[in-house]
Parts: structure tokens; C-alpha cells; sequence
């Protein structure tokens, strides 16, 4: 089975559609900025994300076009430059509603969707504040010695996953090298949806130094050749653009500027 052809980042974005939960990775793990730019576009909207295990800057985007009412994250930043203000602003009017997580439990949550179990158990986030947040965690008492409480995490099943990677192969095979959260999302996802800086001839899954790190095409079901389908951020020993995004997190400090600096991006 290979994943569908498609010629362009919004043909990928096409394929998202209102109100769909998205799983994206954090920035260093590639960010589909080039997908995100096509969904605001065309104005999408209810749009749900899930962080695998933290949100950066295809979130904030995303918030700041108006696309998402709902994220479910460990964390969303902007590396280096910090918080992401138009998410901040969008927080504290309660435009966005925010379910709040850890790393341990979407990664646990996302196994379970893997394993085709409705949850997993989790050890760690006992005790914490986190627990009063989610409702939806259960603690029930370690039915093995020593009987000791433990919580349960529900499976979380997103309905698309959205990546951008390096490299794949002419037969839709996909290498992300030791980013190992987008092949779990792959994995988790009902659907999973692929930009790629090169597509190269020969297979990835017939060498053995890039087989482990290759998402198989049968777990992708469309995929697109868009060359630097992640900048501003960085990808893979592509340094990011720090210019570009020191710019951005300046215009958004406001409103205003946020506004203008999207009228500009989206024209180009």
C-alpha cells in the first residue's frame, strides 16, 4: 500500500477538515508550517491539536488565525523566544480551551491507541495538581502487589497526524531518523498526513542504516513533496531562520502587528 501522491501543501491541508484532532509534534521534530499556512488560507476552523508531547509554532499559528478552540499539550512555547504570545492572549480571554497534560500521559495515551487498548497505566503524575484537571483520569488500585494506587489514561485516537519530514522514498516510505513520537503518531492516528523536503529513488526500508527510522507507507495515507515545507523552524540540520522568527514574535506582541504580520506571510 502506498500513500496517495499529492502535488502541493494545500492539497495536503484540503484533506483536514473542520473540527478534525490533529497530532503534531514539537517544532525540533519538524514542523508542517507550510500545511499550517494553507489551512489558514482557507480559514479552517474548530480545529482540536494534540501535542506529541508539546505544541510550538504551527499551534500559534494556528491560534492566531482564529482555526483552533481546543489543545490538548504538555507545554506550547517558542523555544528560545519563549512564550507564544498569540496562544497567551488567546488563553487568558478563554477563546481556546486548554486540556491540560503531561509528556507521560500523551505519550501513554497515544500507545494505548497504538496497542488498540482504551488506556494505559501511568505512575508518575500521582500526587501531582495535574490530577484535579482531568476528571477523565481514573485512580483505581493496582489490582498486582503491592496494590498500590495507580492512574489510568485514556486512548486518545487523533483523527489526523500532521507531519513534515526530511526525506522519502519513491514507494511513500517516510524517514524521520530518531524522532520517534511521529512514527506513534503515525501509529496512534486514524489518518496521517505528510510533507517532505526530498523524495529520493532508492528504498528506505531496504537500507539497513535508515530502516529503523522510516515510518513504512502503510501507515501514511497522503503525502506531498514540499522543499522547505518547515521554515521558519529548523529541520534536521537545517538551522532555523532566527530573523524570521524574532520578527514574528515582535509583531505579536499585539493585536495590531499579529494581524498585519499574518496579511504579509499569507501573500507570499
Amino acid at each position: 500500500m502506498r500513500p496517495e501522491r499529492l502535488p502541493d501543501a494545500a492539497a495536503l491541508a484540503a484533506r483536514i477538515p473542520d473540527g478534525a484532532l490533529i497530532a503534531l509534534a514539537p517544532d525540533y521534530a519538524g514542523a508542517p508550517i507550510a500545511v499550517v499556512k494553507e489551512l489558514i488560507r482557507r480559514r479552517a476552523r474548530g480545529l482540536r491539536l494534540l501535542g506529541v508531547p508539546q505544541l510550538g509554532l504551527p499551534a500559534e499559528l494556528l491560534v492566531a488565525a482564529g482555526c483552533v478552540v481546543e489543545v490538548e499539550t504538555a507545554a506550547i512555547g517558542l523555544g528560545e523566544f519563549g512564550v507564544a504570545p498569540a496562544f497567551e492572549r488567546a488563553r487568558r480571554a478563554g477563546r481556546v480551551a486548554i486540556r491540560e497534560s503531561s509528556c507521560p500521559a500523551i505519550h501513554s495515551a497515544l500507545q494505548a491507541a497504538e496497542k488498540g487498548l482504551p488506556f494505559l497505566p501511568v505512575r508518575g503524575i500521582l500526587g501531582s495538581d495535574l490530577l484535579e484537571a482531568r476528571p477523565d483520569w481514573q485512580v483505581i488500585d493496582n489490582p498486582f502487589p503491592p496494590h498500590d494506587p495507580i492512574l489510568l489514561v485514556p486512548a486518545i485516537r487523533p483523527d489526523l497526524a500532521l507531519i513534515h519530514a526530511p526525506l522519502a522514498d519513491r514507494e511513500g516510505d517516510v524517514w524521520i531518523g530518531v524522532r520517534r513520537e511521529l512514527m506513534l503518531m503515525a501509529h496512534a492516528a486514524r489518518a496521517t498526513l505528510v510533507s517532505v523536503e526530498r523524495v529520493q529513488e532508492g528504498s528506505l526500508l531496504a537500507d539497513p542504516l535508515a530502516a529503523p527510522g522510516t515510518i513504512p507507507a502503510l501507515y501514511l495515507d497522503a503525502i506531498a513533496h514540499v522543499p522547505g515545507g518547515a521554515r521558519p523552524t529548523a529541520l534536521w540540520g537545517e538551522p532555523a531562520d532566527l530573523a524570521a522568527l524574532e520578527s514574528y514574535v515582535a509583531a505579536a506582541a499585539s493585536e495590531a502587528g499579529l494581524a498585519r504580520w499574518l496579511e504579509d506571510w499569507l501573500a507570499v
